[in-house]
Order: C-alpha cells, then sequence, then structure tokens
C-alpha cells in the first residue's frame, strides 16, 4: 500500500492519508475540527501513535482525552488561530508546525474569557500527526481567579 503522491509505503500503524494536505494545512484543518469539538472527525490527520502532552506535563493518547479535559477545565474553548508556522528543513519524514493565537470561552462558573494565549507545536510525518505539545496561559488565569498570583497584569 502506497501513500499519496510521493510519500513513501505506509506502515501497518498509519493508513495512507486521504486529504492530500501540506503540513500547515493539516494542522489547520485538525484544530478546526477538533474545537467543534469532533474527536472522531479527526481520525484521519492522526497516527495511531499520535502522542500528546498538554501543559502542566498532562499526558493523553487520543483527542477525546484532549476533548474530556477541556470539558473539565471550561464551559466551552475555542481557538483563534493567528499564525501557523512550518520550522523551515521540514521533510515528509518529520515536519515540525507550530499553531500560535489565544484561547476564548468561558469559565465552568460562565464567566467569559478571550485573549489566553496559546502555543501548540506538532510533528508531522508522512501526512499524519504523530505528536501535539499544548501550552497556554490558562494555569496562571485559573490562579489569578483564585487569589493565587504573586502580582503582575490581570487577564
Amino acid at each position: 500500500m502506497e501513500h499519496a503522491s510521493n510519500r513513501g509505503p505506509a506502515t501497518p500503524h498509519d493508513p495512507a492519508p486521504a486529504h492530500g494536505l501540506g503540513p500547515a494545512e493539516l494542522v489547520d484543518e485538525y484544530l478546526r475540527i477538533l474545537m467543534i469539538p469532533d474527536p472522531e472527525g479527526v481520525r484521519g490527520f492522526i497516527s495511531d501513535d499520535l502522542r500528546i502532552r498538554f501543559t502542566g506535563g498532562r499526558a493523553m493518547k487520543t483527542p477525546a482525552d484532549c476533548a474530556a479535559f477541556n470539558a473539565s477545565r471550561y464551559a466551552w474553548v475555542k481557538k483563534r488561530i493567528e499564525r501557523t508556522e512550518v520550522v523551515a528543513g521540514g521533510t515528509p519524514e518529520e515536519t515540525v508546525v507550530y499553531s500560535l493565537g489565544t484561547l476564548h470561552g468561558a469559565w465552568p462558573d460562565g464567566t467569559p474569557f478571550e485573549g489566553n494565549r496559546y502555543v501548540d507545536r506538532y510533528v508531522v510525518r508522512h501526512g499524519l500527526i504523530v505528536q501535539m505539545d499544548v501550552w497556554n496561559d490558562s494555569a496562571e488565569w485559573l490562579l489569578d481567579r483564585q487569589g493565587a498570583s504573586n502580582g503582575g497584569p490581570t487577564p
């Protein structure tokens, strides 16, 4: 079985991606679908061996784990993607993509928020996301809401 275009042979774990997207477009479309949230709808964009690490080093295995974590932390949350950057020197074997922007939504008590910065780092291999690292300001903002921060601007 061959991947589409010149991507080389598929592995037993990863079916050939049918989307035909470049790394930046792949990440943007993955995030668009994930933020619906539709964790099942992103299956064609991810490797069976996907590794996810959220803020605080929380390891997760599936996009559904991300959705469940977000449901425990927010009433709802969405991303405003400001830019998507592909690291120079990427190949079909491995390309690193960064998604940068802000989160907006509501905390569990319904209080709205916006402007919560995020940076996501993706590793794309042969047209599939194999690794996802997520960082954002939510933990600091939650400390501020609890009065536990050490000063600085309040969101």
